[in-house]
């Protein structure tokens, strides 16, 4: 079967913004459709049904998803996931396009690392903001809702890329401003409390 350039690029954009929140889930996911032939993908995405990728992932999203709900270690793990989330999304991105030019498949691959780079930097931000607080609460429903998030929009990448990719989209500029929102507030915190032990000195 051939997939439209405007297809597989949805497809990319989509899938790179799932893994730039949670890459296990997102090659997990699409390892599983790959297998089971739930959906017709790109043939290059068909190594991600092999036996030993469905396991890996699905040990290391296990992994994942306790790890990353832990406040304060779950922005160290994020972190460390910047090596490991965008170069393997870039690297989805490359052999989902292999059908294209070469040109247009180094092309899918720069957009692939890029989205997932922008969501992954987005998610690490939001936890930083969002760790200090002393509740876990807030943690535990950001993680939760970004493997819901990882899983759907993987899936809806499958099955209507151009939605998937607009929804990416759009979470992407949500992320984005949140971060910005938080931040700001987080500054407004600062200042008031530098303000007072400056004042307690004096």
């Amino acid at each position: 079967m051939s997939f439209s350039t405007a297809n597989i690029t949805a497809l990319v954009i989509a899938a790179s913004f799932a893994a730039g929140l949670n890459i296990y889930a997102t090659v997990l996911t699409l390892g599983i459709l790959a297998r089971t032939q739930w959906v017709a993908l790109p043939p290059g995405l068909d190594s991600l049904g092999h036996t030993w990728v469905l396991v890996v992932c699905g040990i290391l999203f296990a992994v994942e998803f306790f790890a990353d709900k832990i406040p304060g270690f779950d922005v160290v793990w994020n972190g460390l996931h910047t090596v490991v989330r965008v170069p393997i999304a870039a690297l989805v991105a490359y052999h989902a396009s292999s059908q294209l030019s070469p040109q247009m498949q180094v092309m899918a691959t720069m957009i692939g690392g890029l989205v997932a780079l922008a969501a992954h930097s987005s998610k690490t931000g939001l936890r930083v903001l969002v760790t200090p607080s002393p509740e876990p609460v807030s943690n535990i429903a950001l993680s939760a809702g970004e493997d819901v998030a990882a899983v759907g929009l993987t899936w809806l990448a499958t099955r209507h890329p151009v939605v998937g990719a607009a929804i990416a989209g759009g979470l992407l500029v949500v992320a984005l401003v949140a971060a910005r929102v938080l931040w700001r507030a987080l500054q407004r915190v600062w200042v008031g409390l530098r303000g007072r032990w400056q004042r307690s000195l004096g």
